[in-house]
């Protein structure tokens, strides 16, 4: 005997799948970007400065997206792990770029 499933029930099987890997995906490329600052580290390191603007922005976000996750009653952990990196090498690519 073959057991039906209404459609709406696949449609929602198939989008909560969806959302789950776009969601580690996203997560995965927001680390990613966020150590991409280490070049930039390095360079403020070596005397060659970069703008300190952007990383102290970007460090800022990031703590309002890990305090949003945090906060939430059910912590949103993929925006945490996500934003995590970015308030550490946010500012210390803007303390090095000073």
């Amino acid at each position: 005997m073959v057991l039906l499933m209404p459609q709406s029930k696949i449609t929602n099987n198939l989008s909560k799948n969806g959302l789950f890997y776009v969601s580690r995906l996203a997560t995965v490329f927001s680390i990613l970007m966020y150590v991409s600052y280490i070049p930039q580290i390095m360079n403020n390191l070596s005397g060659v400065k970069g703008n300190p603007l952007q990383p102290l922005c970007a460090a800022l976000n990031s703590i309002l997206w890990v305090s949003y996750g945090i906060l939430k009653p059910k912590k949103d952990w993929p925006v945490i792990i996500a934003n995590l990196p970015g308030i550490v090498l946010g500012l210390i690519t803007f303390i090095t770029a000073l």
